[in-house]
């Protein structure tokens, strides 16, 4: 067994026992956290599989941005929605959570059959790219062409869409506010 293999296995139990971790926490604060390692290491995971820009994008926009938005809505909660939270007694397995565990058992067994089942290399457009010579070869050029796009002919849209997040963020700020402050 290689090194690498050894450490996609290591990530890929990080990932999902931190998945695990934060489905079923009641402490908001550690489920962030998890939260935090599950994303983390699933930009891992990209590297691994040689998808750089996939990983970089994977850390700049869900940890940088949606983790930090998870993190500004936590904060601006008030303490008595974060005390309703943490003193509901929902145990994790019980009947009525029972529709949720057989749906999710399905959906496994659905997805542990096609991955078996599947045999990439033989699809037919697979293999008619390969015939054609129409593969993209792993290397610089991909990620080179998309930052230059994005920061010359992109850079509008890059930027109104910027503004329009931070306009949100505002706007949650302020609706999260209590009405006696003002």
């Amino acid at each position: 067994m290689s090194l690498v293999q050894v450490m996609f296995y290591v990530m890929s139990f990080v990932v999902l026992g931190s998945a695990l971790l934060v489905a079923i926490s009641k402490n908001l604060v550690r489920s962030i956290f998890m939260f935090f390692i599950t994303l983390f290491g699933l930009a891992e995971l990209y590297v691994l599989a040689v998808a750089d820009f996939v990983a970089v994008t994977q850390v700049v926009i869900y940890v940088g941005g949606i983790l930090v938005l998870i993190l500004f809505a936590f904060m601006l909660s008030g303490k008595e929605a974060l005390a309703v939270i943490e003193q509901q007694k929902n145990r994790f397995i019980s009947l009525h959570n029972l529709p949720a565990f057989i749906l999710a058992a399905l959906f496994l067994v659905v997805m542990v059959n096609v991955i078996l089942k599947a045999d990439v290399a033989a699809l037919p457009w697979v293999k008619g790219a390969k015939d054609a010579g129409n593969m993209i070869p792993v290397n610089e050029s991909g990620i080179n062409n998309i930052g230059i796009n994005l920061m010359t002919r992109y850079l509008l849209p890059f930027e109104a869409i910027s503004i329009l997040l931070m306009v949100a963020l505002v706007g949650a700020a302020h609706l999260s506010r209590k009405e006696g402050n003002e």
